[in-house]
């Protein structure tokens, strides 16, 4: 394990990867990176930095660990690739019943904004990332949305260091694992409530061990569906047509 403790979740997300799971098949789309192993594991495509993928042509048949050794490249095409691979190990249904107990689908059937809409009522609410549906949101609490490409009323990400540590409650999204920003971020809200969001978000007990208190991920059910829509540039199509949001809270310890 490296010496940096910035590494630490990247290190134990791969080594809880056994090392005899070879990588059945990979695509890279437009909006998702997909690799299937045990399960699908989902990232979302960067949209920034290169563009190229130097192994391409090889990826399947490799080994899953291998893979996921990438997550900490600092080519972010990369870094979803390998985290892709974490997910279709961490993210497999079979694994999560395995670690937190089949108890855990009653709890995951609602979107991870609306869960939390009675908890944020009036308290200072810091979301990194832009994502879809945060008006809701935003109409109970004092909201600030932290974004690397802001939109209109986003603050720039670098806003980090004044805003997080004055959160309440602080939703990060799982691809800040891919930038390499997410040892930071937490480091920042160590006061606040943290949950980590999307669908590149590993849904691996590590990530309670650093705080966070609450895991959205996404979890595959239909293959053939959510492969074909990524292969033809699908966005947010893939919800409720064979990928769904899975709520995982720390409160619920592995065995």
């Amino acid at each position: 394990m490296a010496g940096n403790k910035s590494w630490m979740v990247y290190d134990r997300l791969i080594e809880s990867i056994p090392d005899d799971i070879v990588v059945e098949d990979c695509l890279i789309g437009l909006n998702w990176i997909l690799v299937q192993s045990v399960g699908v594991g989902i990232a979302m495509t960067p949209p920034e930095g290169e563009r190229t993928v130097p192994m391409a042509g090889s990826i399947r048949g490799m080994k899953v660990r291998r893979l996921a050794e990438l997550s900490k490249s600092w080519r972010f095409m990369e870094a979803a690739i390998g985290l892709a691979a974490i997910n279709s190990v961490c993210n497999a249904r079979d694994t999560i019943e395995k670690r937190f107990g089949p108890a855990i689908w009653s709890a995951s059937k609602i979107n991870v904004f609306n869960l939390l809409l009675p908890e944020v009522a009036e308290k200072k609410v810091a979301v990194i990332g832009h994502f879809p549906g945060l008006q809701q949101l935003a109409s109970k609490c004092r909201l600030s949305i932290l974004e690397r490409l802001p939109q209109a009323g986003d603050f720039p990400d670098s806003a980090c260091e004044y805003l997080l540590p004055e959160q309440d409650v602080v939703l990060i999204s799982g691809t800040t694992l891919v930038n390499k920003t997410l040892p930071r971020l937490l480091a920042l809200s160590q006061n606040a409530y943290i949950a980590v969001v999307g669908p590149t978000t590993p849904l691996h007990p590590v990530l309670f061990e650093c705080g966070v208190s609450l895991l959205a991920g996404t979890v595959v059910d239909d293959r053939e569906s959510v492969w074909k829509q990524a292969a033809e540039g699908g966005t947010r199509s893939i919800f409720g047509r064979g990928a769904r949001m899975v709520n995982i809270e720390r409160k619920i310890t592995a065995p």
